[in-house]
C-alpha cells in the first residue's frame, strides 16, 4: 500500500452501526530492543534483549463509550495508548480504527485518519510550545488539517473552543505559563477538539491535578463526550477516577490484559487476584471491616518476565499450572473476560 489513503478508501463506522467498534485491538504486541551494543554482546556472548512493554492484548471500544485502562506503573498502559493512535508501530497484532488496520500504515498513509484521533497528555505544559500564544496552539490542528479556509473563521473557532472548555476567548492572547495546571489541561482538551476527532486517548490527564480540579476536568470531559459523542481511551492508575468516567475497564499487568469488564461489574465482582488487590488498595472510608489483601511484592522485569502467568510470583492462589502455563482469556458472568487459571478451575 504505497499510495496515500483517500477518505473514500477508508471504511468508517457509521453512527447507526453500533455493533462495529471504532477501535479493535487484537493480539497487540510492542517489544523494544534494549540490547547492549553489538561489540558488548559479542564479547559477552549475550543474545539480544527485548523489553515486552505490550505482550498480546485484545480489547474493543465502541462509538461514544469510555474504555478505562488501569494498572501499576510500568504495566504498558501508556505504550498501548501510543500504539492506539499510531505513534508506535506494533511488533505484532492488529489495530483497527474505523475498520482500517493502521499498524502497517506509514506517516503519509495515516494522514486521512490522523484528524479523527487525538491525545490528551498527562503534562499539558510539556506538550505546548512555550513561545506560542494559546490561540496559535489551539489553531494548529485546524491549519494542519485545513479544516477552515481563512483567518477569521479560524479565530472564531478558537474562541468557540476556549468557551466550550470553560475559558474566555481573550485567554487566547496569553502564553501557557500564565495558566494554572487545570487551565492548561482545558487548553489541551480544546486543542484535541480542534480537529473534530471521533476518538481521544486520555493518558492520565488528571493525575497531576488536585482533587477539586480533577472533578472539574472529568465533568468537562463527560459533558463534551455527550455533546459530540466522543470515544475515549482513558488511562490512569487512579481506580476511583477510572470507575467514575468509564463504561468498561481493562486491567493490565506486565504488558498483558488480565481482566476486563463493565465498570460497575468490575467494581462489584472483580475476578482476577490482581484486580482484587488493586481494589483492596483503595482506602475503606466506610470502615466496613472487610478483609483486604494489599498489593505485595515488586513488578517483575518486562525484559525477563516470569514463565506461565506473569502474576504468579505475587499471587496467593498460584499453583504449578500457573507457574508453567500462560492462562487463556475466558468469558465471565456479567459480560467480562479474565485470564486466570484459578477462575477457570473454580478455585477463585
Amino acid at each position: 500500500m504505497n499510495a496515500i489513503l483517500n477518505e473514500a478508501d477508508i471504511r468508517t463506522v457509521e453512527d447507526g452501526d453500533e455493533a462495529a467498534p471504532i477501535l479493535r485491538v487484537s493480539g497487540l504486541k510492542r517489544h523494544f530492543d534494549v540490547s547492549p551494543p553489538l561489540l558488548n554482546r559479542i564479547l559477552e556472548r549475550a543474545p539480544k534483549q527485548y523489553l515486552k512493554a505490550v505482550d498480546g492484548i485484545d480489547f474493543e471500544i465502541h462509538k461514544g463509550e469510555t474504555f478505562g485502562l488501569v494498572g501499576e506503573s510500568g504495566c504498558g498502559k501508556s505504550t498501548a495508548a501510543r500504539l492506539a493512535v499510531g505513534l508506535y508501530a506494533p511488533s505484532a497484532g492488529a489495530i483497527e480504527f474505523a475498520g482500517t488496520d493502521i499498524g502497517p500504515l506509514n506517516r503519509r498513509q495515516m494522514a486521512p485518519l490522523r484528524s479523527r484521533m487525538q491525545m490528551i497528555f498527562q503534562d499539558p505544559y510539556a506538550s505546548f510550545n512555550p513561545r506560542w500564544r494559546v490561540r496559535k496552539i489551539i489553531a494548529e490542528p485546524i491549519r494542519v488539517f485545513k479544516l477552515l479556509k481563512n483567518d477569521a473563521e479560524i479565530e472564531a473557532r478558537v474562541a468557540e473552543l476556549l468557551t466550550q472548555v470553560g475559558l474566555m476567548p481573550a485567554d487566547g492572547d496569553k502564553y501557557p505559563h500564565e495558566f494554572s495546571g487545570g487551565q492548561r489541561q482545558r487548553i489541551s482538551i480544546a486543542r484535541a477538539l480542534a480537529s473534530n476527532p471521533d476518538f481521544i486517548v486520555c493518558d492520565e490527564p488528571t493525575s497531576a491535578l488536585d482533587v477539586s480540579v480533577q472533578a472539574q476536568i472529568l465533568n468537562l470531559m463527560r459533558d463534551l463526550q455527550r455533546q459530540y459523542r466522543l470515544t475515549y481511551l482513558f488511562i490512569s492508575h487512579d481506580l476511583a477516577v477510572v470507575f467514575h468516567i468509564s463504561d468498561r475497564v481493562g486491567v493490565m499487568y506486565l504488558g498483558a490484559m488480565v481482566e476486563q469488564a463493565p465498570a460497575s461489574e468490575l467494581l462489584r465482582n472483580p475476578r482476577h487476584p490482581y484486580t482484587r488487590m488493586l481494589l483492596d488498595a483503595i482506602p475503606d472510608l466506610e470502615m466496613s471491616g472487610r478483609a483486604r489483601t494489599p498489593v505485595s511484592g515488586e513488578v517483575p522485569s518486562p525484559i525477563s518476565p516470569p514463565s506461565g502467568c506473569t502474576f504468579h510470583p505475587r499471587c496467593p492462589h498460584a499453583n504449578e499450572r500457573c507457574r508453567a502455563e500462560r492462562p487463556a482469556t475466558i468469558a465471565t458472568d456479567g459480560g467480562g473476560q479474565v485470564a486466570c487459571h484459578g477462575v477457570e478451575e473454580g478455585r477463585i
